[in-house]
């Protein structure tokens, strides 16, 4: 049995990221759907992936991106994702790198 201050120095939040965060992703990922609970106490559900151990969420705008550029490029292997704004005026850019 732990004590409590032992569980508290190595506790570590399971936040998940967003694919922004990342240098960049490969186009082969796993995705997967995840649910959450938003701050009004309603759950919701969002694509995600996992990363090195790390889960990241996939916007919808982004695979809705990445699809128009699959389209001319169904050989991509990589892309870069920018995100500018936070909140609702969040936006997405899907960058091609290779």
């Amino acid at each position: 049995m732990a004590k409590l201050k032992d569980e508290a120095l190595n506790y570590e939040s399971h936040a998940v990221g967003n694919i922004a965060d990342l240098p960049k992703v490969s186009t082969d990922i796993e995705v997967v759907e995840a649910t959450g609970t938003g701050d009004d106490g309603k759950e919701f559900t969002y694509k995600m992936t996992t990363i090195d151990g790390a889960d990241y969420r996939v916007p919808n705008s982004v695979l809705k991106q990445l699809k128009a550029i699959l389209e001319d490029n169904p050989n991509l292997k990589e892309i870069r994702v920018k995100k500018t704004g936070n909140g609702m005026s969040t936006a997405y850019q899907v960058i091609p790198l290779a």
